[in-house]
């Protein structure tokens, strides 16, 4: 038996925010970071509630990639004065703070009196689908440790594209990327279903559509809604299908080297796409097949499996090109010494990765050394 999650309740499209001024609450913990303080996105939630006349609080110095130390600063925040309400509002990181410090706070005070709190998550990047998904990635020392419950599921979701409008252009590359690469990680897991796999087909024809548009313009609201829309499909997809070993080598080398996590998934993403395809083998496993049928739906050339596949490479190499993302790790900054001497922890790393398992293919040490090796030049549709 399988099992489809349906939470949270998702009010999406423009003026969504506006949810805000119906939801009962009488305490709120507004959880957030500086950027959104210093753009006056946190100013907009802060409004409605001062209009309400409703007691809140701000924690806003949650940084990227966050850590236990900034965990354990939100846990104290919110167990000094316990909100009714909690309403995360950023980009990945921000949720995943969020959720962690709601969990963890639960899981070491708990307390009879206390009703857990709403959540409400809130994104202003169109990337992690974090808003919708039962995972948390929390770091520890140089690696990110990735929590999956189903407690972390939110209570409501706000998609509102008006919060993504002003996106640099280079995020919009990154996190679009990552949501690429979450619908092509579901749609070949080995728990996917005909509901991921349905949702998974719409969000790669939606990337594909929308994202060079957002790229270009990032005051386009309708292709901006569509992407933002497409990244919370594709959490609801591997929130219930989970995910691969793009995912797991993106987490280890972004621990190490800070990596931002969506630029990580977009060196890495082409090269498991060939050997999940066993592209120069057979190429004849089911992962196979259904990147195949993705190039069908993208009416790109697929006479043959092999011939999909390599449209498909092909496909995600041009979307690369398009917005100027690194060809390879190299081209990041990482000195060819220092990638050499931490090879070996990240595949460890790697390999211990909860998104590991999922794999249509399985890995070993050597198979993902030589994916680090061939991502690191970036030549994952030489000779397709």
């Amino acid at each position: 038996m399988s099992e489809f999650l349906l939470k949270p309740r998702i009010r999406f499209g423009q003026d969504a925010l506006s949810i805000l001024n119906e939801l009962p609450a009488r305490n709120v913990l507004l959880v957030t970071d500086q950027a959104m303080v210093k753009f006056g996105l946190a100013q907009r939630v802060t409004q409605i509630l001062d209009a309400r006349s409703i007691a809140f609080q701000i924690w806003d110095d949650v940084v990227a990639d966050p850590d236990i130390a900034t965990l354990v600063r939100g846990m104290k925040r919110m167990d000094n004065s316990y909100p009714d309400l909690v309403i995360a509002l950023g980009g990945g990181s921000v949720i995943d703070a969020a959720k962690a410090v709601i969990f963890a706070l639960a899981q070491t005070r708990p307390d009879a009196r206390r009703e857990p709190p709403c959540f409400v998550a809130i994104p202003t990047t169109s990337g992690t689908g974090s808003e919708v998904t039962t995972f948390s990635v929390v770091k520890a020392h140089a690696e990110k440790l990735v929590l999956v419950d189903p407690s972390l599921l939110p209570d409501i979701a706000i998609l509102d594209p008006a919060l993504v409008a002003s996106v640099p252009p280079a995020i919009t590359a990154d996190t679009g990327m990552d949501v690429l690469c979450h619908a092509l990680e579901a749609y070949v897991s080995r728990a996917a279903s005909d509901f991921s796999d349905a949702l998974a087909e719409n969000v790669v024809q939606q990337v594909f559509r929308f994202l060079p548009t957002c790229w270009r313009n990032g005051r386009d609201l309708l292709a901006r809604e569509k992407m933002h829309n497409a990244s919370c499909m594709a959490g609801m997809a591997f929130t219930n299908a989970s995910l691969g070993i793009t995912h797991s080598l993106a987490h280890a080398l972004g621990g190490v080297f800070r990596v931002p996590h969506g630029r990580a998934n977009a060196l890495l993403m082409a090269d498991v796409v060939a050997w999940n395809a066993d592209y120069h083998g057979q190429c004849a496993t089911d992962a196979a097949r259904k990147y195949a049928r993705l190039a069908h739906l993208l009416d790109l050339p697929a006479a043959t499996t092999r011939h999909g596949v390599a449209s498909l490479l092909v496909a995600i190499q041009a979307l690369k090109d398009e917005m100027t993302i690194p060809a390879g790790i190299r081209d990041t900054g990482i000195s060819a010494a220092e990638f050499e001497q931490r090879l070996a922890d990240m595949v460890g790393q790697a390999l211990r990765d909860s998104c590991t398992p999922t794999n249509p293919r399985t890995p070993d040490a050597l198979a993902l050394t030589e994916l680090y090796r061939r991502a690191w030049t970036g030549n994952a549709v030489q000779g397709h």
